[in-house]
């Protein structure tokens, strides 16, 4: 079992949430389950943290929220990665300067993998995931979101910890 962390996650408004849950739910339905945490929102992950940082966290994210402006977003693809088994499928947001003014809030993350914004609708073995792959096509249209909440979460179990709205 994977050691416990605390994760900071940025959130979307309820439309972008609704569009992209949306689409992970018809994976869902056409029989795709994943191996990705299920029932938390959709996010972009900003970071992870041992879990004696959560005070400290709270406190960080509540400064944050009192100054930090929602960040619009462009999604206009989607993708595979995580080599070498090619096992997550996601949308990704086009970066754009706020968001890297956002991830840079967090740069004492102790994330192993090097930062792509992304948010997974599939975790699961090449072949599955290449069998999704027309089915998030088939759903996914380029769109405009925001970024607007942010989120602390630990894992595993899943416990949720706080959600707090960014400045509009």
């Amino acid at each position: 079992m994977a050691e416990k962390a605390l994760y900071i996650l940025a959130g979307y408004d309820d439309q972008t949430e609704a569009y992209l849950a949306g689409i992970q739910n018809k994976l869902y339905e056409q029989g795709f389950s994943g191996t990705q945490t299920k029932d938390i929102p959709m996010h972009i992950t900003m970071g992870s943290y041992p879990v004696e940082m959560e005070t400290e966290l709270k406190k960080r994210i509540v400064k944050l929220s009192t100054v930090q402006r929602a960040i619009n977003v462009t999604f206009s693809h989607t993708g595979i990665f995580r080599l070498p088994t090619s096992d997550v499928l996601f949308i990704a947001p086009d970066v754009n300067r706020e968001m890297l003014d956002l991830k840079e809030e967090f740069k004492d993350s102790m994330d192993k993998f090097v930062w792509t914004p992304h948010t997974t609708m599939l975790i699961d073995s090449p072949n599955i995931i290449h069998k999704a792959i027309p089915n998030v096509l088939k759903e996914f249209s380029p769109f405009a979101g925001r970024v607007a909440v942010l989120h602390m979460y630990e894992f595993w179990p899943t416990r949720h910890i706080m959600s707090v709205p960014l400045q509009i």
